[in-house]
């Protein structure tokens, strides 16, 4: 027989575990997500049922209640809202519009109606098609090989089993924006540091060695293959100067436009014209 102070300590543990893990995803998912795939969407709703176009499609995220109505939408003005569509007796909700809150990384997303969406949660698949090599890790859903879930649930539940690779947390703009100004600023640095050391290659004239050698015999021909190219460009210059000018003597002349109609024809009386 175990006693209870044995199983006391193993159910301490577990809650606590339970607690540390609870603790690690609310880092990296936000509080709202739960909530919004909990919701029952597409019903009518408790307060404007007797309302047309009473269905409740949207969700506020930072209410983090139930589902509302296009009537309870008056009371969210300055919230943010997202839309639940259905596809296939299963929620969705346009990339476009979860995108700017969570990251969708690793979720297979479709493409219904010209819009990309993804699934709110999962969607068993006992009997995946032939040939098929990529699932989903929770509801065993046939993706292509380079996702890991089919719907945001199944990636919180990849989460629950304890990958701390995955997250939905959005990197902020500020943290992206000062690592590529810092990048930009060594490029910069670099680059100076690029011609600082090229102008002392080609003006260190004081030290006898390679490096001033280098830097006299390399200007000379600089200077030779820009007269020569300043010959080319007037050798083409006068070319053509010269077939402009002698264009008329090469070119034979266009003869005169001659009239054998009236050649043949005889001169008649001229009539002058009356006072």
């Amino acid at each position: 027989m175990v006693s209870p102070v044995v199983v006391g300590k193993v159910g301490k543990e577990y809650y606590e575990k339970e607690e540390i893990s609870e603790m690690g995803l609310s880092r990296r998912s936000p509080r709202w997500l739960k909530p919004m795939l909990r919701a029952s969407y597409f019903v009518g709703c408790s307060i404007h049922g007797n309302s047309n176009k009473s269905e409740c499609n949207m969700f506020c995220l930072d209410c983090m209640g139930h589902a509302l109505c296009s009537y309870c939408l008056f009371n969210h003005k300055d919230h943010r809202l997202v839309q639940i569509r259905r596809s296939s007796y299963h929620n969705v909700v346009r990339v476009n519009e979860i995108q700017k809150y969570i990251d969708i990384s690793c979720i297979q997303t479709y493409i219904i109606n010209s819009a990309k969406i993804v699934f709110l949660n999962e969607r068993p698949q006992p009997r995946p098609g032939k040939g098929v090599t990529n699932t989903c890790e929770i509801c065993c859903r046939s993706l292509l090989d380079s996702f890991r879930f089919c719907s945001l649930g199944c990636k919180l539940g990849g989460m629950k089993r304890g990958d701390k690779e995955l997250t939905f947390m959005v990197k902020s703009s500020s943290s992206s924006s000062t690592s590529s100004s810092s990048s930009m600023a060594g490029k910069h640095n670099r680059d100076d540091g690029d011609d600082h050391e090229n102008t002392n290659v080609n003006f260190n004239g004081d030290g006898g060695g390679s490096d001033s050698e280098d830097s006299w015999t390399m200007a000379p021909k600089k200077k030779m293959m820009r007269t020569s190219m300043d010959d080319k460009g007037d050798q083409k210059h006068r070319r053509s100067s010269w077939s402009s000018e002698n264009g008329s003597a090469i070119s034979p002349s266009t003869p005169p436009i001659f009239n054998h109609r009236n050649a043949s024809r005889r001169k008649g009386i001229p009539h002058r014209a009356p006072f």
